[in-house]
């Protein structure tokens, strides 16, 4: 039966669910402030609506009486679409629960309520009162928007000097204007990606994988994941056990999860980001090919209310990774060189820029310009060439 669905984000990484939400012939509206992004081409309507606008969002909701809303792939809209949600008595997660996970000042505060392990950390909107407390810690912090996403505003910050400029950083991307100083986390070999799915508070799937990050640039901005993770059974326990801990504890009814977590060297598991929406950056489509679970399906049917029961943990999982195209200078695009060595790995080439456009150098997933999808033979061939992609892949710029 055509439904009416709300999606909030018509980005390039928010399309999987759209595309799936029109072959079931439902009635696609879509909303945001930028009319060009490709997902608007797909809808049947499009509003320039912000979804961080959340009384405005509503009032579209309630004029078009939709029945569905869908927030995927975007931090910010989140919010919104819990709210909405509860507003028109329509199947989404509590907006407390929501709030807390998309803010990174309460979910720290839960996490020490509740016994997680959580590093130091404390929160400021005031410059003088952060630095105070930054004098009296030892040891490097990480200095965060409290509201931000994808890798933006983040900075490391070891000494004082270094301290103005990474607060006004982080800052300058927080919409409440707030910043979280935490306990810079040495992690032991790698940090963890991934998407997983819950209902009524089970997580009744997830798919971990490796997070890659540039030799060069920004250390905190990743440029693609891996899956499966290589790590023992246990650890995927461990973390599994950790999150349907904190989902019950939320109260989360249904829907996608977007996983950051890393290991230190005492092997201690930490969250950084736990999202309550899919993946940003196709992880949900790396997923999809590695072990054949459409995560854009389940988010559009959980939704709709439609029953999601037959969603289980896959048996095996294939190797496949994402890598975000960029580049390390700024300048004017001309072509993407890739190497015969990796050609013949890639499964999906996406590119969201054309020759001519004018790019910036990688900073995080907002300077993206596209993304390939690759497929390898063994885990080993997976990690080699994704730990030196940039060898075989490069961003040519006009001179």
């Amino acid at each position: 039966m055509k439904k009416k669905i709300l999606f909030l984000g018509g980005s390039p990484y928010q399309t999987p669910p759209i595309k799936y939400a029109r072959q079931q012939g439902h009635y696609i509206i879509t909303c945001d402030y930028l009319p060009d992004n490709p997902g608007h081409k797909l809808a049947d309507e499009y509003h320039n609506v912000s979804t961080i606008d959340k009384d405005a969002v509503l009032e579209l909701a309630t004029r078009l009486k939709i029945d569905a809303v869908v927030a995927y792939g975007s931090d910010p809209a989140a919010p919104t679409c819990a709210y909405v949600a509860e507003k028109l008595n329509l199947p989404g997660n509590p907006v407390k629960s929501v709030d807390i996970l998309t803010r990174k000042d309460l979910f720290r505060e839960f996490l020490s309520k509740h016994n997680f392990n959580v590093p130091w950390h404390s929160s400021f909107s005031s410059y003088e009162e952060a630095e105070s407390y930054f004098k009296t810690i030892s040891g490097p912090a990480m200095l965060k928007p409290v509201d931000g996403s994808g890798s933006k505003g983040v900075s490391k910050v070891s000494s004082i000097d270094q301290f103005l400029p990474a607060f006004n950083y982080a800052l300058s991307f927080s919409r409440v204007k707030k910043v979280i100083i935490e306990q810079f986390i040495e992690r032991k070999d790698m940090q963890i990606a991934g998407d997983g799915f819950v209902l009524n508070g089970k997580l009744v799937f997830r798919c971990f994988g490796k997070e890659h990050f540039d030799r060069v640039g920004n250390p905190f901005a990743p440029v693609g994941e891996s899956f499966p993770l290589q790590l023992p059974e246990a650890v995927h326990t461990q973390m599994h056990n950790d999150i349907e801990r904190l989902m019950q504890l939320l109260d989360m009814k249904g829907g996608a999860l977007n996983f950051d977590m890393t290991i230190d060297k005492n092997d201690t598991i930490y969250f950084l980001e736990i999202a309550p929406r899919g993946g940003g950056n196709l992880i949900s489509e790396i997923i999809r090919y590695s072990t054949g679970i459409d995560m854009a399906k389940y988010v559009v049917d959980c939704a709709l209310g439609l029953d999601c029961s037959d969603l289980r943990m896959y048996e095996k999982a294939d190797f496949y990774s994402c890598y975000t195209l960029h580049s390390q200078q700024e300048g004017y695009f001309k072509d993407v060189i890739i190497h015969e060595s990796i050609r013949g790995n890639i499964v999906e080439e996406l590119l969201f820029i054309k020759r001519g456009d004018f790019v910036k150098s990688f900073e995080n997933l907002g300077s993206s310009l596209g993304e390939l999808i690759l497929r390898y033979d063994s885990a080993e061939e997976m990690i080699q060439k994704m730990d030196s992609m940039s060898d075989w892949v490069q961003i040519e710029l006009m001179e």
